[in-house]
């Protein structure tokens, strides 16, 4: 009679290979501590796939870890080549800042004066410098600067209308990105909304029956992020300021003035936008708007007007919640500087908006040449960042026919170029693409058009 054996069986896992050998193939992209990450992801994932009985091999496990390594590199805040067309874009940061804002932030980086007085050795306000020369290039008595410009709304009505009655026409009760509502942002800041006329109609007269002993200000929102056409009709500031109660002015996109002065001419597209320095003129107490949609600066709020209300703010304890950092406020500061100067041309904003169409073409042309398959294009750019809604500005791209739009988008993303696809092409509008960088767009996609 035979002798039974029982022969222990080895679990096939125990032969994947250890962190450590795993993080020996892979290249020194990133910090130890997300390779390693990435590596046991890596084995885990080789784990699974072993327990439905599939064969995994080390380099299996090594392409799948540098594959893993590859996406976080890529998932790393950088900077990114904007070739949509979108001057604001939101996702990508809204407005670039030039060498000049970025310079300032660099420098305040370490040390810095930002609330010391240097002339008598006592202490400052953060206030005093940016918020001021932002006051003084829209003619307002005074002025700060806080993290957005929803931080401004709540800040203003926090520290001016809590407990009271706000008057708002129903036509300006709106939503912005992020679920960003009116009446949410009211109810927040202890305020009481008080609706007044319809949704496409409010005068005067129904502001004026509003008001009572109640009420703290009239709120005024700008329409930035749509439009509203058709049997229409609002209420401007000059009249809202004679009913005897604070204007306040959320002016949303930050156009400094509507003239657009520190430009040899205006461009048609900012048509009816509202200018931050007009509102001022017209009788607006406060007027509250962003730093980095038409200001052309860091992400930022910035509250301007009455010295009075400006300094209740400010003293209020949200002013500190919501306050800039030292980075923020000399980049605004060096915006300021720029308009003050009287030409605000070298702020990329304004070099992008205003390129010509000529000097756009010329450009496509140079590219398409080096690029086989590569065709230059007409293009439709938007300001985006909800300002000027509906309203496009011409320009030019270019744009490559290609079989997986998708895929050819990702191969462009992988090398952080962000553009558009259309009917079966890719398209790369040059508006938003700074000049030093048609060389690298230009070799990308001659590696896509070869691979196509």
């Amino acid at each position: 009679m035979g002798v039974l054996r029982i022969v222990p069986l080895v679990d096939p896992r125990r032969g994947l290979p250890s962190v450590e050998r795993v993080l020996a193939a892979l290249p020194p992209d990133l910090a130890h501590g997300v390779r390693v990450r990435c590596a046991r992801a890596a084995l885990d994932a080789a784990r699974d796939r072993m327990s439905t009985g599939e064969a995994v091999t080390f380099d299996a496990v090594v392409a799948d870890a540098n594959d893993r390594l590859q996406a976080a590199v890529r998932g790393l805040l950088g900077p990114v080549v904007n070739a949509t067309g979108v001057l604001l874009h939101t996702n990508l940061g809204r407005a670039p800042l030039g060498a000049d804002a970025l310079d300032a932030a660099v420098g305040s980086a370490r040390y810095s004066n930002l609330e010391f007085r240097l002339d008598t050795g006592s202490r400052g306000s953060r206030h005093e410098h940016a918020g001021q020369l932002l006051a003084a290039a829209c003619g307002a008595e005074a002025g700060m600067v806080v993290n957005n410009n929803a931080a401004a709304v709540m800040c203003t009505l926090a520290a001016l209308a809590r407990g009271a009655d706000v008057i708002v026409s129903r036509g300006e009760l709106v939503e912005i990105g992020g679920s960003f509502r009116v009446p949410d942002i009211m109810r927040e800041a202890g305020a009481r909304l008080v609706e007044v006329g319809t949704t496409n109609r409010t005068r005067r007269g129904d502001y004026e029956a509003a008001i009572t002993d109640t009420t703290a200000l009239v709120l005024k929102v700008h329409a930035s992020n749509y439009r509203m056409v058709g049997f229409v009709e609002d209420t401007g500031v000059a009249e809202l300021s004679t009913l005897g109660k604070p204007v306040v002015v959320d002016a949303g996109s930050g156009l400094l003035d509507e003239t657009t002065p520190w430009l040899p001419h205006r461009p048609t597209w900012l048509r009816g936008e509202l200018g931050v320095r007009q509102c001022i003129d017209a009788g607006a107490a406060l007027v509250l708007f962003s730093g980095d949609k038409l200001l052309g600066g860091p992400q930022a709020g910035a509250i301007v007007g009455r010295a009075d209300l400006v300094a209740r703010i400010a003293r209020h304890p949200l002013a500190r919640v919501v306050r800039a950092d030292k980075m923020t406020l000399a980049a605004m500061q060096s915006v300021a500087l720029t308009y003050l100067s009287g030409d605000a041309t070298s702020l990329p904003l304004w070099q992008m908006a205003t390129a010509t169409i000529a000097e756009l073409r010329a450009r496509a042309e140079r590219i398409a040449s080096a690029v086989a398959g590569l065709k230059v294009c007409d293009t439709a750019a938007t300001a985006g960042g909800g300002s000027l809604p509906g309203l496009d500005i011409p320009s030019v791209g270019v744009a490559l026919d290609v079989d997986n739009v998708d895929g050819a988008l990702a191969q462009l993303r992988a090398a952080r170029i962000v553009a558009l696809g259309r009917d079966g092409r890719v398209v790369c509008d040059l508006r938003t693409v700074d000049p030093s960088e048609d060389d690298r767009v230009a070799s990308t996609l001659r590696t896509l058009s070869e691979a196509h």
